[in-house]
């Protein structure tokens, strides 16, 4: 059995009518109550005051006349406002509806993988306008965190062949009695299973931070100090590579940074410059500042970068040719999760290099605030 329809199934269209509608009704039964109990009693005042003698036989017939055309124009009206209704309630209806459709059609898109946005009518109205701007909005939100999936999951499994593959050789040669489990075998598997999981540390800290969704606290202080706090963790290693690391005297800045943050985007460019730093190499790191801006750079003179590779230092995974012949060591997006850290923080990080061979200086800058950014 067919469910009787109730006013809350009813279209917009119906809805606006009917409201239209009653409205109207509500108006024109004042109007014609009012005339009605009112309108007689006045009309026949006037028409004493005007001359005519209260027993005159014209008087019925004037107010009968009075009455009908009362009623005509009563219903003439009705005639037209009903008509004017419905002209409005289609216009109205469909100035609305169509934004509505697209959009109701763009969610359906939405929902099976599209991304396309969705433009609006300027005619519609700043409220259909804001709704189209808000749904685009999440439309290139979760095309960029579809977009992030998808990387991740390429980057993920052309990364994760190499060390698995080596770890599987191993092991079958183990089990074939090729190789011998020894302190080198068991080294050696420590090492890329160690590479397994700061492969997977890193892309989610890249995923995260590509889709805004790392935590900043910040608190204003002393750049330097943040920067003297890298120089010392990492001085071991570099002294231990018989590169030279040092913190050059200088400009300070108060900015208001997460130190934490800040720190793990230092860590990475101060990693990668030992990477590509030969043993009686050096890397500098100095502290400067303008009037509104701080920077850190860090200058080493290591492999340098090729002119043509600049533009993709950052991206992830993406190795020059020195990064190849020199170290696989690192998990391929250090630079990515720096730059990621750094633009949370609202600054830049920049690389430049005068070619292969001739060192490079990855520049990070960050605004200077004095107090946290909420």
């Amino acid at each position: 059995m067919k469910r009787p329809t109730r006013p809350r199934d009813w279209s917009l269209g119906v809805r606006l009518f009917v409201a239209q509608s009653l409205v109207l009704l509500a108006a024109i039964a004042t109007a014609g109550g009012v005339a009605a109990i009112l309108g007689p009693t006045l009309f026949h005042d006037h028409l004493i005051d005007s001359g005519h003698v209260p027993t005159s036989p014209e008087i019925p017939h004037i107010e009968q006349a009075y009455l009908d055309s009362s009623t005509a124009s009563l219903a003439v009206a009705m005639v037209v406002a009903v008509g004017c209704a419905l002209g409005v309630t289609y216009y109205v209806t469909r100035r609305i509806r169509r934004p509505l459709e697209k959009l109701s059609r763009a969610a359906k898109a939405l929902s099976q993988g599209s991304h396309e946005p969705v433009v609006i009518d300027a005619g519609a109205g700043p409220e259909m306008a804001n709704l189209a701007a808000a749904f685009n909005d999440m439309t290139t939100q979760l095309a960029a965190t579809e977009q992030t999936r998808l990387r991740l999951l390429a980057d993920l499994a052309h990364e994760l062949r190499t060390p698995l593959a080596n770890i599987q050789a191993h092991l079958e040669a183990v089990d074939d009695g090729v190789a011998a489990w020894d302190a080198d075998t068991r080294s050696l598997l420590l090492a890329e299973t160690n590479h397994l999981s700061r492969l997977a540390g890193d892309l989610n800290d890249v995923s995260r931070a590509e889709e805004g969704r790392v935590t900043i606290e910040p608190n204003v202080q002393s750049l330097r100090d943040v920067v003297a706090d890298v120089v010392d963790a990492h001085q071991p290693k570099f002294d231990a590579k018989d590169v030279t690391l040092a913190l050059l005297p200088g400009e300070d800045a108060v900015v208001a940074i997460d130190a934490i943050r800040v720190g793990q985007a230092l860590n990475n460019l101060v990693n990668n410059a030992l990477r590509h730093t030969s043993p009686g190499g050096s890397v500098t790191i100095r502290v400067q500042k303008s009037q509104d801006t701080a920077f850190v750079a860090v200058v080493d003179t290591g492999d340098g970068i090729a002119t043509d590779q600049l533009g993709h230092v950052f991206d992830r995974f993406y190795r020059g040719d020195a990064a190849r012949s020199r170290d696989a060591a690192g998990s391929g997006i250090g630079l990515t999760i720096a730059r990621a850290l750094v633009e949370a923080h609202g600054g830049q990080l920049t690389a430049a290099s005068p070619g292969l061979g001739l060192g490079s200086t990855f520049t990070l800058s960050l605004p200077i605030r004095r107090t946290p950014r909420s």
